[in-house]
């Protein structure tokens, strides 16, 4: 596993609490991962899909954020995503890039493998303003 990186703004206190870790940061994508540890499985014994969603939200806003001029921010507007299997335990990584880009909307994709088996595919859509936050 590549070494952790630092994403711009710092890991946020909610991806940190979830255990979630940039490996990758750059204008190209990112890479986040994560392990399946106990307490973050569902009552199935599978990596819950909040944690899932986490990553893939984490991992698009980060790749969108490296794209953004200084006074901008974003914040996701919608997320599409498809669990493909149930994971119960190793590593899950997320890959994520910047699809698109206007003025005010940004289109990302994420695809998350655990041990080269896909586990979801998200598409999501950011809204990009300027100013202080609200």
């Amino acid at each position: 596993m590549s070494q952790p990186v630092e994403p711009p703004l710092g890991l946020s206190p909610f991806a940190s609490l979830v255990g979630l870790c940039f490996t990758r940061v750059d204008r190209e994508g990112t890479e986040c991962v994560l392990a399946a540890e106990h307490r973050l499985l569902n009552v199935n014994g599978t990596v819950h899909g909040g944690v899932v969603y986490t990553m893939v939200d984490v991992g698009m806003g980060t790749a969108l954020h490296v794209h953004l001029a200084p006074g901008e921010r974003c914040a996701t507007i919608e997320t599409s995503i498809s669990y493909l299997t149930a994971v119960s335990s190793g590593t899950l990584v997320c890959k994520s890039r910047l699809v698109h880009r206007s003025r005010a909307l940004a289109v990302l994709e994420s695809q998350v493998e655990s041990d080269g088996r896909p586990v979801a595919r998200a598409r999501a859509t950011f809204y990009i303003s300027r100013g202080k936050p609200i």
